[in-house]
């Protein structure tokens, strides 16, 4: 190996390090790149053509069909029913892993997490468990669940691809990987539902603030909604964190003794007290509209209004006049939900309630309501209340439309995963299921540069002549030990490499060599290459080898050093199951 290879792999190893003590990974990968390319390992097209890479653009698209499917609350109902209201963290996790796994198992696991990234983080956040002991789980479970089919991942096509270009009379059917998918697929669940509690609990830091604003809101459920006849507990109205039903107005009556087998009728008035976070919550359930009249006299339509909250500043001409008496609807264009005051909530009628300087208010307004007041002398501070626009769920069939076409296209393979997600991603925009703006804030450009530099470090890592030193080293130190040795050998190469470069590139850096190694060895080159393609998924201990590691990475607030935590353990338990399986059956 050349110069060009040893400083790759000590720039490498620096890289792994830096991202270890918690410096971010697109950062990182980013100054470690740009350093190749000043020593000459790598040119500059190969070292930035990971940004005009086909997975890396595919992320991009998927961000904007998922957030389509988000704002139209696409998913909410389905999700509710399917991950429903776990009490444990191993209950949550065996309602998440199952149905990721199987979807994966038959769709690039890509848009999956992709998708389902912020409706884990919400879910996570009702169900009050820490979202970073649920997203490292989704990334695994999406892994596992696409090595027990040949087309579960690009890796396993790649490997096949290769396997036929060698020799096309070889042949492995759809669901010949599963001997080792499936057993490794329950083992790997199996350790997540001991271990995940070994995973940090990095909550955030809303939790930190010593006294969030709470506010009184009453909500009436609408004629036709899909909550009416529900129980409290089956609308999913008891657990919303910092958010508490106090009462429910029916015909006049006031009922303050609100439990969780109460039904829910059209036309009740719902009052809960909470802080704003879970109000945003309350304003996706479909069915629940604010109580105030105001509301529905607004001329913006509900979908493109948003939550926002106002101070009133000293020496406002609010100050002393009630809500009524000051037409506030009229004269702002948006409607007082909630009124906070002191550190405490302001009960009673909104139109009642006298102002005063300080007072925070709750707005339904839009948007363009923040640019005009910003700087009005009637309100100290606006703010807009991120992520509170209603979901246009009437537009939810039209965007579930759209993926499961998608979907369709991808699998039947009519169009490559690319064109497929930005055909959808366009499908979402010309649809007004989001909006432009919507899209552009969808983009988690930190992910995307992460992605994007990996491929560029692979790159180098090739072009160096590191790689395929490191992967032969290992399969020529096995070779006098024995097939399963050298089988063992495949794995482990592989195994190291899927955790620096892509998993493609390690499977297919890993494949000229398992060629010449089987030859040698008289192993049969089918369940070498079963062993190569489990080897190529096998990406648990960093969080730069898998793009769906990457893409959890911040949601979920994690360290380089989680991952290494949970993930080593799964691979030394995961090794010996393929290995012993694959010896057993075709050795």
């Amino acid at each position: 190996m050349q110069w060009q290879g040893w400083l790759t792999l000590a720039g490498t190893v620096a890289m792994v390090v830096a991202m270890a003590r918690g410096l971010s990974p697109d950062l990182v990968l980013m100054g470690g790149l740009a350093a190749f390319v000043l020593a000459g390992v790598v040119s500059i097209g190969d070292a930035f053509s990971g940004f005009s890479n086909h997975g890396m653009l595919s992320v991009a698209a998927l961000f904007v069909v998922a957030a389509g499917v988000r704002e139209t609350g696409g998913l909410d109902a389905l999700l509710r029913r399917v991950l429903g209201r776990p009490r444990t963290l191993a209950s949550a996790l065996v309602r998440m892993m199952l149905p990721v796994s199987v979807v994966s198992s038959l769709i690039n696991n890509t848009p999956i997490v992709a998708m389902m990234v912020p409706v884990v983080a919400d879910w996570a956040r009702r169900a009050q468990l820490p979202v970073s002991r649920l997203l490292i789980p989704l990334s695994y479970a999406s892994i596992l669940g696409g090595t027990c089919t040949l087309i579960g991942t690009s890796t396993n096509l790649v490997v096949y691809g290769l396997l036929r270009e060698h020799d096309p009379s070889l042949e492995i059917g759809m669901f010949d990987l599963a001997w080792l998918g499936v057993p490794t697929l329950l083992v790997g669940m199996a350790y997540v539902l001991v271990a995940a509690r070994t995973l940090p609990d990095r909550s955030g830091a809303a939790e930190l603030i010593e006294r969030p604003r709470e506010y009184t809101v009453a909500m009436r459920v609408e004629s036709g909604s899909a909550v009416v006849g529900q129980t409290i507990e089956d609308a999913g109205l008891r657990h919303l964190p910092g958010l508490f039903l106090v009462e429910i107005e029916r015909a006049g009556v006031l009922s303050t003794a609100v439990g969780p087998e109460t039904r829910l009728a059209e036309g009740d008035t719902l009052v809960f007290v909470g802080v704003v976070e879970s109000v945003v919550d309350l304003r996706r359930i479909p069915g629940l509209v604010p109580a105030t009249d105001q509301i529905d006299k607004l001329s913006a339509p509900r979908p493109d209004r948003t939550l926002i909250e106002a101070v009133v500043a000293v020496g406002s001409p609010l100050q002393g006049r009630s809500v009524r008496a000051l037409g506030f609807r009229t004269r702002y264009g948006a409607a007082i939900i909630a009124v906070h005051r002191n550190g405490a909530r302001v009960s009673g009628k909104i139109g009642d309630i006298v102002l005063a300087a300080g007072d925070t208010l709750l707005l339904e307004a839009s948007p363009s309501f923040v640019r005009r007041y910003r700087n009005d002398t009637h309100f100290a501070l606006v703010t807009l209340v991120e992520g509170s626009r209603p979901p246009a769920h009437d537009k939810a069939p039209l965007a579930i439309g759209i993926v499961v076409a998608m979907v369709a296209l991808t699998a039947l393979e009519v169009l490559p995963l690319l064109v497929a997600a930005l055909l959808a991603a366009g499908a979402m925009l010309l649809t007004r299921c989001l909006t432009g703006t919507d899209a552009r804030r969808a983009l988690d450009l930190r992910v995307l540069m992460a992605i994007a530099a990996a491929f560029g470090v692979s790159a180098a890592l090739e072009q160096s002549g590191a790689a395929a030193a490191v992967a032969g080293g290992i399969v020529e130190l096995a070779s006098p030990w024995g097939r399963v040795a050298v089988l063992a050998s495949i794995y482990v190469a592989t195994m190291l490499l899927t955790e620096l470069i892509t998993n493609n590139a390690a499977a297919a850096l890993v494949f000229p060599l398992m060629v010449a190694v089987c030859e040698a060895s008289s192993i049969p080159l089918v369940p070498a290459a079963l062993v190569t393609m489990m080897a190529g998924s096998a990406s648990f201990s960093t969080p730069i080898g898998y793009q769906t590691n990457l893409m959890v990475y911040g949601p979920g607030g994690y360290r380089f050093t989680d991952f290494l935590r949970f993930g080593v353990p799964l691979q030394l338990v995961l090794a010996p199951v393929v290995i012993g399986i694959a010896a057993a059956l075709w050795l």
